[in-house]
């Protein structure tokens, strides 16, 4: 597995980490032992960098990576969180210091360390960026030594360039993938002029990128894929990646067509993402040892040519882009 520095937060992980959402709520059901298997499973597959939340299962994710880390101390793991979406209602007056100190003690609970490595502002409101007081408090956190450094995780290209403009934020975390590729064109330009990391998320758009969905693909209820395709929950574009599902469908087999032989769609998919200039790590969820393994090879995949590159611009352009392009 190939490596990354990000520069201001001097953090070196791996290229492919592993998102914690499936491991919490809001996926297909996954069981404890399961859960345990796919952490493991990703760090024999070269994986250093854990990415959960403290609201993926009221904390279940941030729980079953603790106890990972405390039966394999040296599996070599850096685990980063967020913290913001447990405010009800998720306004920024409710980002107080009282309430910001109390989410990070509880994710220090949680994962049961005295110092979580990396906060990031989970997509907060969006009058959070233009105020100086929620940072002023994350800096006194980090003064404290509760954390050791803080990011932001955003919903659109707009608040990832305010958050990048600010001298202490360490990284991004935002929504990059083959049918998610605005940030190309100011984002990573400014975190890389920066030396703000990339986190890539939602890389496979939900699953679309991973040409195994069709048009008679059902997901659980209680499955974001099922009740927030219309944004009744949350942001619409987690779900999709804000792409309409059968228009996804469609675009996502001539994705899997222009694959290389013997490289999966996923695999592809994520190779994109790491070729792009600017990327420090992209996160994809697994559900499964196999699934997580399978992620996990991308990092060691060659680079793409450039007619594959200008065939998935293509594709982007031609059945993607006025859904989303202008939307984050």
């Amino acid at each position: 597995m190939r490596t990354t520095t990000w520069q201001r937060a001097g953090l070196t992980t791996s290229t492919v980490g592993l998102g914690c959402w499936q491991l919490g709520s809001d996926w297909a059901e996954l069981a404890e032992g399961d859960a345990l298997a796919v952490l493991g499973a990703a760090v024999e597959s070269g994986v250093t960098l854990f990415d959960t939340a403290d609201v993926y299962g009221d904390g279940r994710s941030e729980r079953l990576i603790g106890r990972f880390l405390a039966d394999h101390p040296d599996a070599g793991v850096t685990v980063i969180t967020k913290a913001g979406r447990r405010a009800n209602p998720h306004v920024a007056a409710a980002y107080t210091p009282e309430a910001l100190r109390g989410w990070v003690d509880r994710s220090r609970a949680n994962l049961g360390t005295e110092r979580l490595e990396l906060v990031q502002l989970h997509c907060p409101p969006p009058e959070v960026f233009t105020s100086s007081a929620v940072f002023d408090v994350l800096d006194g956190l980090v003064e404290a030594g509760a954390i050791a450094r803080y990011g932001v995780s955003v919903e659109t290209c707009e608040q990832a360039l305010a958050a990048i403009a600010r001298p202490h934020v360490a990284s991004v975390q935002i929504i990059l993938n083959i049918f998610r590729r605005k940030p190309l064109e100011q984002v990573l330009p400014a975190a890389q002029a920066a030396g703000v990391a990339v986190i890539a998320r939602v890389p496979l758009a939900s699953g679309l990128l991973s040409g195994r969905y069709d048009a008679s693909t059902t997901f659980g209820p209680g499955d974001h894929r099922t009740y927030n395709r219309e944004g009744k929950a949350f942001d619409i574009g987690e779900t999709f990646s804000g792409v309409p599902y059968l228009v996804g469908v469609q675009a996502a087999a001539r994705v899997a067509a222009l694959a290389p032989a013997g490289v999966s769609t996923a695999a592809f998919a994520l190779r994109w993402i790491l070729d792009q200039p600017g990327v420090s790590v992209v996160i994809p969820g697994a559900s499964s040892p196999a699934q997580a393994r399978a992620n996990a090879e991308a990092g060691d995949l060659p680079a793409l040519d450039p007619a594959t590159l200008s065939a998935l611009a293509a594709v982007y352009d031609e059945e993607i882009r006025e859904h989303v392009h202008e939307r984050w």
